[in-house]
């Protein structure tokens, strides 16, 4: 898995990200369209710069994916929380 920087920001393929939310790769541009799937980036600072930690939220799932300035993925952690 990479991460795929670009002017507009980080942008991760739904082959990578679709499993990590338990979703079929082909439903994560819609739900993201929808709203159903949301996400933040970060810009690490200090001790943590230059990296970025990406983080997406869908139902009960958070999947947050740490990466280098070149988009080399370092960690991933994926959880479920309780509603």
């Amino acid at each position: 898995m990479k991460v795929n920087m670009t002017t507009d920001g980080a942008m991760i393929d739904a082959e990578d990200l679709g499993p990590l939310l338990g979703l079929a790769p082909a439903q994560v541009p819609e739900k993201m369209r929808s709203g159903e799937i949301t996400s933040q980036s970060e810009q690490g600072v200090d001790e943590h710069a230059g990296t970025i930690r990406l983080t997406f939220w869908h139902a009960d799932r958070r999947v947050r994916i740490v990466c280098d300035d070149n988009g080399n993925v370092l960690k991933t952690s994926r959880s479920v929380t309780r509603r």
